[in-house]
């Protein structure tokens, strides 16, 4: 089964908008048709993004309705456990954080909507995929 790990801003796109590549590959995840990796550190910074005022007048989600979505999310993530730091590799601390979840995990993939800024991870030879490239990806 493809293990992908799914950078934060994807996570909030697919929550603020049902109809993008983003909420698709959630629906897709919950079928069990990949499997998400997440560690603690970046499954924390999803929570505090979409906690964020802006996103949640945007989703039009309550606090309760953001913890609902995301014990849900919870649920559909194979925890990863860091055994090693790979810092720095990336112009933004917070894309580390998907970065060593998917090295750590073994990912094959990860999934962001930003490739310029994940341009170093080609050294781990990891693939860096749009949402709608892995959704292509899975229908062939």
């Amino acid at each position: 089964m493809t293990r992908i790990v799914i950078d934060t801003a994807v996570i909030v796109t697919a929550f603020r908008s049902r109809t993008g590549a983003g909420h698709a590959l959630l629906r897709s995840a919950a079928l069990r048709r990949f499997r998400l990796l997440a560690t603690v550190p970046l499954f924390f910074e999803y929570e505090a993004v979409l906690k964020r005022p802006e996103h949640r007048l945007a989703i039009g989600f309550s606090l309760e309705d953001i913890d609902g979505a995301l014990a849900e999310l919870a649920a559909l993530i194979e925890p990863v456990a860091v055994h090693f730091r790979w810092r720095p590799q990336l112009a933004d601390p917070a894309d580390e954080l998907v970065l060593e979840a998917a090295v750590n995990g073994r990912a094959d993939a990860l999934i962001t909507y930003n490739l310029r800024d994940f341009g170093p991870v080609a050294r781990f030879g990891l693939p860096v995929l749009l949402p709608g490239d892995l959704l292509r990806m899975m229908r062939q």
